[in-house]
């Protein structure tokens, strides 16, 4: 509906002569306002320095008003429309015939986007603020494959610096006390039990040969050997939570080959590469950062910013026409050396994207979850998912907005009810099912007649999900997506509680069926877009 309005107004504003611009469609917050709504003639009004109601009234008066019940002026210059039923029908018939092809929206056409997300440092168990992430990362490039894109996922591991040396220095210590030594874990180690475990095991592989060692002898083997085995586990729970990736790029080898050394002597051919107090210098400020970034200390090693640099030159080489990284929210104070960087290196401020994920709160019957065990500070993905599933994890961390604080409840996540978001929505789709089984059969026609005042506003809803999705899609929201579910689902299980739709009257029936699969095939394409199963029974 809302691409048939857009038209619309663009064919209405060029018999006008008005100024092109692109017309923004609006759901209005009360229904009696109408089906949609514009701001457009308040846009065209500020390039002509024309009050807005009075080419609102124009827009009005000049537009096509055969599909529309209602065509109105509100406020300072908003237009509300109302569709006419038989528009509505009409709509709700090219659903029916094309499924899922009733989304189809080629907005992307087939342009490059690398979204880079997770990269959880591997030096511990996944925690919850990366499953978010990586459940955001995941559903961006469903909705953005499906909308034209040519994506790219990508984990970059931070396998080279000092977070890796601390592990092995962890490990080595548990190790030791294997041995029977009484060795104090310094402050800055990771004391979880998976570090003991990693001890054992390497315990049991070579027994008594590493016990007189000193830590700087078996360094190198040590750190090869733990952060391999927790980037093994890292991708074992990523699987599992049905999040995967086109490519797996290591810090470490853009030091072997070379990359983080060309990357800093392309920056100084560009001229952003100064020396001061024995350092080089990254001229960061040139584009908007704070202050400039030190990359190659005095003493000669690289900073975390160097290697960032050479991956992010990487990317640009791969011939990318958008990057995405989702980071952490506690990364918020990086973001402008990166795009900083990304700009030196020749692409524009809006070629890179960063999106912050703020941590989850877990709750128990409201009341904050203690500490993991196994990762010693925090719960880990790996115990949600075990507890409560995939595809509630996943659901539930998309249900606000990435960068908003989320307080997740495993008891409320584990209802079977209204108050569990994501059953909610997958028992919707499970009980059309059914209907179906018991009707033994789809619709094969509908009588707009027969519709009733809430089955119309329910083919509404259904009829703007291709907005919603067009929206996510162009904000990288997915989170609007589980919203919108979320409101369907109520809709049709407040109809379900209110209605019969298999009774004696078969075209009545008819009616009913054909509108539990227009919000079947809404349900199932939304969850799909989410990474979450559409289940046929539960």
């Amino acid at each position: 509906m809302h691409k048939f309005l857009k038209n619309k107004i663009i064919e209405t504003i060029k018999i006008l002569g008005l100024p092109e611009v692109e017309p923004e469609i609006e759901i209005p917050k009360n229904e009696a306002f109408g089906d949609l709504s514009t701001p457009i003639a308040m846009e065209i009004a500020k390039k002509l320095k024309t009050p807005p109601r009075t080419i609102a009234q124009d827009i009005i008066q000049s537009i096509n008003k055969s599909s529309f019940e209602s065509v109105e002026l509100a406020g300072p210059g908003f237009i509300n429309f109302k569709f006419k039923n038989n528009f509505v029908f009409s709509e709700l018939e090219n659903l029916l015939k094309l499924g899922e092809l009733f989304f189809t929206q080629n907005i992307g056409n087939g342009k490059k986007i690398q979204i880079e997300f997770v990269s959880a440092n591997p030096t511990g168990p996944l925690h919850l603020g990366h499953g978010r992430g990586a459940a955001l990362g995941a559903a961006l490039a469903n909705i953005l494959k499906e909308a034209g894109y040519n994506v790219f996922t990508e984990y970059y591991i931070n396998d080279a610096g000092k977070q890796v040396e601390i592990l092995g220095l962890s490990v080595y210590i548990a190790l030791q006390n294997l041995f029977g030594k009484n060795l104090k874990m310094p402050e800055e180690c990771y004391k979880g039990e998976y570090i003991n475990e990693i001890a054992k095991e390497l315990y049991d592989l070579y027994g008594n040969s590493l016990q007189n060692k000193e830590f700087d002898e078996i360094a190198d083997f040590l750190i090869d050997f733990s952060y391999k085995k927790m980037l093994n586990e890292i991708k074992k729970d990523l699987d599992d939570f049905g999040v995967n990736f086109d490519n797996w790029i290591s810090e470490r080898k853009l030091y072997h080959t070379g990359e983080v050394q060309k990357a800093i002597l392309k920056l100084k051919e560009l001229g952003f590469i100064y020396e001061k107090d024995g350092a080089l210098w990254f001229h960061s400020t040139a584009f908007g950062d704070d202050k400039d970034r030190v990359i190659v200390k005095s003493d000669g090693t690289y900073t975390y910013f160097a290697s960032d640099i050479a991956y992010h030159k990487n990317k640009i080489e791969r011939g990318f026409d958008e990057l995405i990284n989702i980071w952490g929210a506690d990364h918020h104070g990086y973001i402008q050396r990166v795009k900083a960087a990304v700009q030196a290196l020749g692409m524009t401020a809006s070629q890179i994207k960063i999106l912050l994920v703020q941590m989850v709160n877990l709750l128990r019957e409201g009341k904050p979850v203690q500490m993991s065990k196994r990762a010693g500070t925090f719960v880990t993905l790996r115990e949600l998912i075990d507890e409560i599933g995939a595809d509630t994890t996943k659901f539930i961390f998309l249900t606000r907005r990435h960068d908003s604080h989320l307080e997740f409840d495993i008891e409320i996540a584990k209802k079977q009810s209204h108050e569990n978001p994501v059953y909610y929505v997958q028992y919707a789709h499970a009980r059309i099912n059914s209907i179906f089984v018991k009707a033994q059969g789809e619709p094969e026609r509908f009588s707009g007649e027969l519709f009733n005042e809430d089955e119309l506003r329910i083919i509404k809803k259904v009829l703007i999900y291709p907005m919603i999705f067009e929206l996510s899609v162009q904000m990288r929201e997915p989170h609007r997506i589980t919203f919108y579910l979320q409101e369907l689902a109520a809709l049709f299980h407040s109809y379900y509680h209110k209605y019969r739709v298999i009774s004696e009257n078969d075209e009545l029936t008819e009616t009913r069926l054909s509108l539990c699969k227009a919000i079947m095939l809404v349900l199932r394409h939304g969850l799909r877009m989410l990474g979450v199963k559409a289940p046929e029974k539960m």
